[in-house]
């Protein structure tokens, strides 16, 4: 698999496969012509990619590349046992009848993508500040502002530290000149919540510090979305979990991947719900259904999501980037000054309510943080991923 990986980002080895100019059409766009400049530039833009987009996506690129230069798939299927060739065989074959011109505009949109989300630009730095980001990528593009959480290989859980990045990179993104912003995952998760090494970081001043610390920057998080002025966009581009999860009716538009799931395990870990959940949900989905999740522990698939309300639109895997990004940068060409003028109308008779609730869930997790049953739920989880 490694070999594959690398194989795909070798753009220079491709370069025969481009044959000819074809007419390619972007959604809600007029129609366009891709020349052979365009697609080596798409190429050159892949080579050139820092972040390890994850497999999944690295199959979609290896199959909009195949369809574009030589059709549908038409070659015998592989064994069950050659894993990495069934692998690209699939992905391929799953392209069906796409044109070569769908495909060949599928690829170079996906391409744009992967570095509007900021995988090959260095990270921005906000307004007034010479400090970039450790693990967020945010970037600027399309007058749209990408923050993309990057603990690839750690299912991009949030550390304390990421929180304060996220605070100044939403902060950052309302002040800049962008229509909109994004909030994705780099590889294959969106986020796992919670990094439970948190709770392992004991300060100076003992468990009643550290449950202080946490409250006060939690408490800070959320209001850095309730109050965020423009247009907010969830990419969920893989699996969501916890605060990932309650955090997306901040959000005025969720898109999904068909493999996304939604968990929020707060009282398998001894906690209560955050980020305003515990008003949000039941008002988005009922009471009970509100209930399997928050106390029941109830994992959601991206249909069952969305079909409750906490998700806009699912989107197939194989497109699902190249669909989004197309929509988002529509959604960049609107004025400005109406969209975020207009969220504020939609939101402005919830916003004082948000803030009470959040500060009713902020203390109610400090309580919950020094008892002793959150303590032993931890210590159970941590013993059994030892046992793994």
């Amino acid at each position: 698999m490694a070999a594959f990986a690398r194989s795909l980002f070798r753009a220079d080895k491709l370069s025969r496969f481009v044959q000819m100019k074809v007419n390619l059409h972007t959604a809600g766009c007029p129609a366009m012509a891709a020349s052979v400049e365009q697609f080596n530039q798409a190429k050159s833009k892949l080579s050139s990619l820092q972040q390890d987009p994850g497999n999944r996506v690295k199959l979609q690129i290896y199959a909009l590349f195949k369809q574009a230069t030589q059709g549908p798939c038409d070659t015998p299927k592989p064994g069950m046992l050659d894993f990495v060739n069934k692998a690209k065989w699939d992905a391929w074959s799953s392209l069906g009848s796409t044109s070569q011109e769908e495909a060949r505009q599928q690829y170079c949109d996906l391409i744009d993508s992967l570095v509007g989300a900021g995988s090959a630009q260095p990270a921005a730095k906000p307004a007034g500040s010479g400090a970039a980001y450790t693990h967020l990528l945010v970037s600027t593009l399309d007058n749209i502002t990408t923050i993309t959480l990057n603990r690839p290989t750690k299912k991009n859980a949030i550390t304390t530290d990421m929180y304060t990045e996220i605070i100044r990179a939403l902060d950052q993104a309302a002040r800049d000149d962008s229509v909109l912003a994004v909030v994705t995952g780099a590889g294959d998760f969106y986020c796992s919540g919670n990094d439970l090494g948190n709770f392992t970081k004991i300060p100076e001043g003992g468990v009643q510090q550290m449950a202080q610390d946490a409250g006060e920057l939690l408490r800070t998080f959320v209001k850095a979305y309730i109050d965020f002025p423009k247009p907010l966009v969830a990419v969920v581009n893989g699996p969501a979990v916890g605060i990932s999860v309650t955090a997306l009716p901040m959000f005025d538009l969720v898109y999904a991947t068909e493999r996304a799931t939604f968990h929020t395990p707060f009282s398998q870990l001894g906690q209560s719900p955050e980020c305003c959940s515990s008003y949000t949900f039941p008002r988005i989905m009922g009471g009970s259904k509100a209930s399997e999740m928050l106390l029941f522990n109830k994992k959601l698939s991206a249909t069952q999501a969305c079909s409750l309300g906490l998700v806009t639109e699912v989107f197939p895997d194989a497109s699902f980037q190249t669909e989004v990004w197309s929509r988002l940068r529509a959604y960049a060409t609107l004025p400005p000054q109406s969209l975020a003028l207009s969220k504020q109308l939609v939101r402005a008779v919830d916003k004082e309510t948000l803030h009470a609730v959040n500060d009713a869930e902020v203390e109610r997790l400090k309580e919950r943080w020094l008892s002793d049953e959150c303590m032993a739920a931890i210590m159970s989880f941590f013993q059994g991923k030892s046992k793994l």
